[in-house]
């Protein structure tokens, strides 16, 4: 008689690493956070919490985004060794083709649930899953492309819950660009922190082919576009949050200027997730 199969938590556990369950959580605590402090004028919060079509896109948002990780990291395992050996799952702990089959299971589930939706949803999950394994096999081994799919794809959660309620569409790209700007400033630290494994498995991100130096003062390029274009975009609307970004950017600045090691580096990137949520806890006041 065979033995019973026995549950292990750990491999939920495992799971739960590998698509970062409380990134998923932020996703969808941000999506949910858009829809009532941004939309709600017109809707009550229980109405929000009720709508299952909004339910089933923030569901299937967050199937994308964990389908995302798990091709990512399929195609990282080399990588991973050299810069994060402790964190890697993928064939030690997870079989790969359980990895690949979760991909690509999630991904058909958001899409036809995108579809179920609106044509024009379904479309956008397409297009984002799409460019999730795009981003994962090649454009995350050049310079600036794969930031910016990624900032791009960020912006775009925020933007799927303007498509779906159609209301107070200009506020919420304004966040959306927020969110994309901060997103891909935290990328391209990120590939300071992975410098080692991304160059020695050849791949051609900004610091690789620039130098620290250099990638530090795209940085400070970019965090000055970003908050002169919030300025633009939500001057006429909240007068606090451009000085609290202000703010914020200075001291990522000058934190970029003095970090020079990995564990500087990864403490930038978790002050760019501080600011992400904090601006996005701003909505509650907009």
């Amino acid at each position: 008689m065979p033995s019973p199969v026995i549950f292990k938590p750990s491999l939920l556990t495992d799971y739960l690493k590998l698509i970062r369950g409380v990134n998923l959580v932020l996703v969808g605590f941000t999506q949910y956070l858009t829809a009532i402090f941004l939309v709600s004028e017109r809707q009550s919060w229980s109405v929000i919490f009720l709508n299952q079509g909004f339910f089933l896109l923030v569901s299937a948002t967050i199937m994308i985004t964990s389908a995302g990780y798990l091709i990512n990291d399929y195609y990282d395992v080399k990588i991973d060794y050299v810069n994060k050996p402790e964190r890697v799952l993928v064939g030690k702990k997870l079989k790969r083709r359980w990895v690949i089959a979760g991909h690509t299971l999630l991904n058909i589930a958001a899409i036809a649930t995108g579809f179920y939706l609106s044509v024009k949803i379904g479309l956008i999950f397409f297009a984002s899953a799409f460019l999730l394994w795009l981003y994962s096999n090649q454009l995350k081994r050049l310079p600036f492309v794969g930031n910016l799919a990624i900032a791009l794809l960020t912006g775009t959660t925020l933007l799927l819950v303007a498509e779906y309620f159609n209301e107070r569409t200009y506020i919420i790209a304004c966040y959306a660009v927020f969110a994309a700007f901060i997103t891909l400033i935290r990328e391209i630290i990120k590939d300071m922190e992975d410098m080692k494994g991304d160059e020695k498995f050849g791949c051609k991100t900004l610091p690789i082919v620039f130098g620290v130096a250099t990638t530090k003062r795209i940085l400070y390029l970019i965090s000055t576009t970003f908050l002169i274009t919030v300025v633009i975009l939500i001057h006429t609307l909240s007068f606090y949050l451009p000085i609290f970004l202000g703010i914020s950017l200075l001291g990522l600045n000058y934190a970029v200027f003095q970090a020079d090691t990995i564990k500087g580096f990864q403490r930038l990137s978790t002050y760019c997730k501080i600011i992400m949520l904090l601006g996005v806890m701003s909505m509650i006041w907009i």
